[in-house]
């Protein structure tokens, strides 16, 4: 019987290429919550799937958001019940650390009654009776990130606590094609990280309306001390308000937030202020009103 060797180290080269593709699948795919059961799981292929990046209302049994996107996507959708010994903010928070581990960015997010009914959610958006809960608890994120092998992802995290006291999580893992638009994300390059928007009030002080998650966010992506962080300041301009003004306020208010980021340890020389004031207008409704976008340009 004759021995083939250059068909078996062919075959052997594919079966070499093929077990570290789904290697790399495996290590893109956010495993389970390990404190929750999984009891339902289902494909979700779409040309169109619905991705939601505001709050969400129904206007005469349709579904209203603000902000959203439609995209071609391929993944799964998962329902797990949460263990009594765990809980909602535990499995939000393994989540988080999941999706900060893979350089994500968040998209949106929300939490209670800020996010809507949770009818809407559960019966319109998610078609999961059982995550029907209190409205006042529950919490929803959008997030997106590019893998090893270079392809999108968007995550999406539901949680809820039922009138029953059981909690639930539901999460969608979609893969999406390349050159998909995402708002919030630069799927374009691999080096560029955010927006994180973040709102800004005062005059003489300001105050930055962002959370414990965007700070976190900022923190894994400045790592390294050759990563240089924009921050592009814009400001509103009044009926009877003066465009030098506004500009002055957006300079303030941007040289502040350097201050604040210097004692989170990102130093000056790191940061690069971009004035943009009222010169600059969005429809996105996300991106308005007196605000910082923070963006990390990683370095080659």
């Amino acid at each position: 019987m004759s021995f083939n060797v250059v068909g078996f180290v062919r075959a052997s080269c594919y079966l070499l290429v093929l077990m570290l593709s789904v290697s790399a699948a495996q290590a893109a795919k956010i495993e389970p919550f390990p404190l929750a059961t999984l009891e339902a799981e289902r494909p979700i292929i779409s040309p169109s799937h619905r991705i939601l990046l505001s709050p969400v209302r129904e206007v005469n049994n349709e579904i209203r958001s603000d902000s959203l996107v439609r995209l071609a996507v391929r993944g799964v959708g998962q329902r797990m019940q949460i263990s009594p010994d765990s809980g909602r903010d535990e499995a939000k928070d393994y989540y988080l650390n999941e999706l900060a581990s893979r350089n994500a960015v968040i998209l949106f997010d929300c939490t209670g009654r800020d996010c809507g009914r949770s009818n809407v959610w559960a019966n319109q958006i998610f078609n999961e009776a059982t995550l029907y809960g209190r409205d006042a608890d529950q919490d929803y994120l959008a997030a997106a990130y590019r893998d090893v092998d270079d392809t999108i992802h968007v995550v999406l995290l539901y949680t809820v606590t039922r009138g029953n006291q059981r909690e639930y999580v539901w999460t969608e893992q979609l893969s999406v094609p390349e050159g998909s638009v995402i708002p919030g994300f630069h799927a374009s390059s691999t080096r560029l990280r955010g927006p994180i928007i973040v709102p800004w009030s005062g005059g003489v002080t300001y105050r930055f309306d962002w959370n414990a998650n965007d700070r976190r966010l900022l923190q894994e992506w400045t790592q390294s001390e050759t990563d240089r962080v924009v921050l592009v300041s814009y400001s509103t301009l009044g009926e009877q308000g003066a465009f030098e003004e506004s500009m002055r306020r957006a300079t303030d208010a941007v040289e502040s937030m350097t201050v604040l980021l210097g004692k989170s340890g990102v130093r000056k020389d790191q940061i690069t202020p971009i004035i943009v004031g009222p010169a600059l207008a969005f429809t996105d409704p996300g991106r308005q009103g007196d605000r910082i976008e923070i963006m990390v340009v990683r370095a080659p």
